[in-house]
């Protein structure tokens, strides 16, 4: 009878360890997550979460919550997800500004994004475009720049601070044309209230903070800074149709999680908001917002966020900006 139970014991020892093992990232989630917006709400940023938090929440059954951290153009928020612990349950949507640009602009910053994060997927390309207010009588690019040539100095441009992706663009723009401007670095929204107001005469700003003032024929939108038309303003040309080869400068968005954060989870995201993105629904909203969803998967993100920091650090050198 003794033997018998210790022959029992061993099948079912047998079975047990033939059975697959659960592992933590099967598990997830199993409770909350953290999402980090490192702006303010109600930005580009914070919408795109929003609207991915909420169908991540649906699909894998536990709350998606925003938590916004502003500050520092966006170091402040990144460098809390930067410090958590890498178990996939604080995760941070950022762009451009404190993934590809804050490492060379900033000369102090203890962590390094591009290593101390990991790429989950790219959520949209947000192209900047050149919007100029009505009363400068321009209608197009070409005539903006003939403008500009003819009034030296007598233009200002607004962005949202000191080597922001909307200052940067100017930068560019005003180099490869050859037009004397001004720039005024802003603290957000007030540059685009300036503009508005007709105290500033032009500014890249991202599709999805003017497009409704677009709309309203408040401001004119004369040139798209991607590489390709976008399909929110698909009348609007390309700078680079405007006659300026590869004229590139624009926002992106996409998620990471601390570096050392399970293979599996980070597989487990990029395929949910992978599927998120193909959703008619989620890419009609995104494109009317401004936003042009992208997808892709993490090898192709991170080698994609490489090539925007050594683009980016080129041109802030350049331009002698710092944020210190």
């Amino acid at each position: 009878m003794r033997l018998g139970r210790h022959f029992l014991g061993g099948l079912a020892a047998a079975w047990l360890a033939s059975l697959p093992v659960v592992s933590h990232a099967q598990a997830y989630p199993s409770r909350p997550v953290r999402i980090v917006v490192a702006f303010t709400a109600g930005g580009t940023t914070d919408m795109l979460a929003r609207s991915v938090g909420q169908q991540l929440t649906e699909r894998l059954k536990q709350p998606f919550v925003i938590d916004n951290k502003p500050g520092a153009g966006g170091n402040i928020g990144t460098e809390i997800v930067v410090r958590s612990a890498p178990d996939g349950y604080t995760l941070i949507i950022d762009s451009v500004g404190p993934i590809a640009v804050n490492p060379t602009l900033y000369k102090g910053l203890n962590y390094n994004p591009l290593t101390d994060l990991v790429p989950i997927v790219q959520i949209a390309d947000v192209p900047n475009v050149l919007v100029v207010h009505p009363s400068l009588g321009v209608k197009n690019f070409e005539q903006f720049v003939a403008y500009a040539k003819a009034n030296p100095g007598k233009l200002n441009y607004g962005s949202t601070g000191i080597g922001t992706s909307s200052h940067l663009s100017g930068y560019m723009l005003s180099k490869r044309v050859g037009i004397e401007v001004t720039h005024v670095p802003y603290k957000g929204a007030d540059a685009l209230n300036d503009l508005l107001a007709g105290r500033l005469q032009f500014m890249f700003a991202t599709i999805p903070s003017v497009i409704q003032h677009i709309r309203g024929g408040k401001l004119l939108p004369i040139a798209i800074s991607s590489a390709k038309r976008s399909r929110s303003l698909p009348d609007v040309p390309t700078v680079i149709e405007s006659g300026l080869p590869a004229f590139e400068a624009g926002s992106w968005f996409g998620f990471f999680a601390p570096k050392g954060t399970p293979e599996p989870v980070i597989a487990q995201l990029n395929r949910t908001v992978n599927e998120i993105l193909a959703l008619p629904s989620i890419e009609k909203q995104m494109i009317s917002q401004g936003a042009d969803p992208v997808g892709g998967t993490p090898a192709e993100f991170g080698q994609f966020v490489q090539r925007e920091y050594e683009k980016w650090k080129s041109v802030v050198r350049e331009s002698g900006a710092t944020a210190e």
